[in-house]
C-alpha cells in the first residue's frame, strides 16, 4: 500500500541542496509525486509529495531530521491521503495582470471564496515592466469551479471586480 508525505523545506539559496534531497529520498525507496520550488529572495523553498511504504517514508523523516541539521534547512512534515478528484468540478486557469499594488492577492482569493470556488494551485509574481520599469504584478491561479456555479455569471462578476480594481485578467477553462 502506497503511503504519503508532504514535505516543505526552506533554507538558503545554494547550489547542491536540491540534489541532496532527491537523493534522500531515492535512497529510502521513495518516490517524488509532485514538487514545486522558487527562489524568494535569498531564500529557496520547496514543497513535495512523496510516496512509499508506510516504512520507508518513516525512515525518511529520519534522514531529513539530519539533513536538516547538515544543510542548515528547516523542514517540515506531514503525512496525507491523495487528492480525490471530484467529478462535480470544472478546472478553470486564471491570469491576472496589474500595477504592482497592496492587496492583489486578498481580493481575487476572497472572490473565490466567497463562491465556494478551491484555488488548488496559485504563484506570483512582481516585475518591471519592459522599457518603462513600471512596477507590474501577475497572478495565475488554478481553480475548481463547482457545476452548480453558472460559469457566464461567474466570469461576469470577476471581469467586473477586474474593471473595477483596474486589473488585466481572465479565466478560461484549463488546457493540457
Amino acid at each position: 500500500m502506497t503511503n504519503y508525505l508532504v514535505v516543505s523545506v526552506i533554507g538558503d539559496d545554494r547550489p547542491g541542496t536540491i540534489d541532496r534531497l532527491a537523493r534522500a529520498i531515492l535512497d529510502q525507496n521513495c518516490n517524488i509525486e509532485d514538487s514545486r520550488m522558487a527562489v524568494l529572495g535569498g531564500s529557496y523553498a520547496q514543497f513535495l509529495l512523496i510516496a512509499g511504504k508506510w516504512n520507508n517514508l518513516a525512515k525518511l523523516e529520519s534522514t531529513l531530521a539530519n539533513l536538516q541539521d547538515q544543510l542548515h534547512l528547516t523542514i517540515t512534515t506531514r503525512h496525507t491521503e491523495p487528492r480525490t478528484s471530484d467529478n462535480d468540478m470544472f478546472s478553470y486557469t486564471v491570469d491576472v495582470v496589474a500595477l504592482n499594488q497592496p492587496g492583489i492577492v486578498s481580493k481575487l482569493t476572497s472572490f473565490f471564496a466567497s463562491r465556494g470556488i478551491n484555488i488548488h494551485d496559485m504563484s506570483t509574481h512582481a516585475y518591471k515592466a519592459a522599457h518603462t520599469s513600471t512596477p507590474m504584478f501577475s497572478v495565475r491561479m488554478f481553480i475548481d469551479v463547482p457545476s452548480r456555479l453558472q460559469i457566464s455569471r461567474l466570469r461576469e462578476d470577476f471581469l467586473d471586480l477586474c474593471d473595477e480594481d483596474n486589473l488585466d485578467g481572465v479565466m478560461e477553462p484549463f488546457k493540457l
